[in-house]
């Protein structure tokens, strides 16, 4: 590459930092704040959210070799990924993003747990960005479980590879093919210990889709590896790495959970407003939270999602169960309190502390459905 003199270059450099300034000067004047930069992530379960509505997490479970991910504004890339595991045994790490709860870390406003029963449909897609010179699948994790649990593993797991690069398997067998969402896979079948698992297996590389992920639950309920009764927690999308995976990247990822929102339907859209009341002393907070649903039905399974402001943590809750302890959280009802009748209303509350200046929630959905505030 030819080289530029040097005055030539000091000019353009000089023009390039008056270009910047300007742009600064521009957004001072219209109120417009400079894109944010990109979030990277190196602690073992570390997690950004992305869109205000996703979670993307680090996920590093099968190797204490550094990984890093860098969350971007519609998905996220692999930053770093050092070291290696055998192929034949189970990947490092699972970086990904996701739509609805892992092990208590729930995306903000998520519809999940959801009764699949009560969802019409579930449309998602997807975009890859892939390499060479790594070991890895390209993968959707679908979970499904009895109950409407937020914590630890589910009872099936529903993979979908959308790419596979070198000598890696599904867990299990294959049992046959199958055409699901329009397009033929490979299907795999098996267990890991702790929950079954069922694989679909593109023949070749997917690199961007869209389709609705009920096309697949549904598959499995007819295959008995779950039931109409059970419920969706997750909508995942990243990669399983063996070896390396710097560069791989999900360029972009939306999910969307529609449901019926009839009576006994957890995740169903309600109306519903939501009073906030706090006691404020240094350091020091309460909050006392009335959430009523208007709605015409009954809401079974009620999730209360909200964001707490920086620098806040909750330290106890009563009446639901609050997690994760700052950030997007989600109030769950316990027990007896967990249905909220058209026209009736839940109460819980929580404790916690604050560094700086105190501030309320901006906005609160319940189910995935905006509430107003009382």
């Amino acid at each position: 590459m030819r080289r530029l003199p040097h005055h030539t270059r000091a000019l353009r450099g000089l023009f390039a930092t008056l270009l910047t300034a300007l742009a600064v000067v521009a957004a001072l004047v219209t109120g417009t704040a400079p894109a944010q930069a990109d979030t990277t992530i190196c602690e073992q379960f570390g997690s950004a959210v992305i869109q205000g509505r996703y979670v993307v997490q680090n996920n590093r479970w099968g190797t204490s070799a550094t990984q890093c991910v860098t969350a971007t504004d519609t998905g996220f890339r692999v930053a770093q990924a050092d070291g290696s595991v055998p192929t034949n045994g189970a990947p490092k790490s699972y970086p990904s993003v996701f739509n609805g709860c892992h092990y208590t870390n729930c995306s903000p406003g998520t519809a999940l747990p959801a009764r699949i029963s009560g969802i019409s449909s579930a449309p998602s897609s997807i975009s890859y960005g892939y390499v060479g010179d790594a070991v890895y699948n390209a993968s959707y994790d679908i979970w499904l479980d009895p109950t409407p649990r937020t914590d630890g593993v589910n009872r099936t797991e529903i993979m979908i590879w959308l790419n596979k690069v070198g000598p890696i398997q599904p867990i299990g067998s294959q049992v046959g093919t199958a055409t699901v969402a329009g397009r033929t896979w490979q299907v795999w079948s098996g267990g890991n210990g702790s929950n079954d698992v069922l694989s679909f297996v593109a023949p070749s590389a997917i690199s961007s889709w869209s389709f609705d992920v009920m096309d697949f639950v549904e598959e499995t309920v007819a295959r008995g590896m779950a039931q109409n009764d059970w419920y969706l927690t997750s909508v995942q999308a990243g990669f399983e790495p063996w070896q390396n995976g710097a560069g791989l990247a999900v360029n972009s990822f939306s999910s969307t959970v529609n449901t019926g929102g009839g009576s006994g339907e957890p995740g169903g859209p309600a109306a519903c407003t939501v009073s906030y009341a706090t006691n404020v002393w240094q350091g020091g907070f309460t909050a006392d939270v009335t959430v009523r649903n208007t709605g015409p039905s009954t809401v079974e399974g009620w999730k209360l999602a909200f964001t707490l402001p920086s620098g806040q943590r909750v330290t106890n809750a009563w009446n639901a169960s609050v997690s994760p302890s700052s950030g997007a959280v989600t109030a769950s009802g316990l027990g007896g309190n967990a249905r909220i009748a058209s026209g009736g209303s839940q109460t819980f509350g929580f404790q916690g502390t604050y560094s700086g200046s105190f501030a309320r929630p901006g906005g609160f959905s319940l189910n995935g459905t905006a509430c107003a505030a009382a």
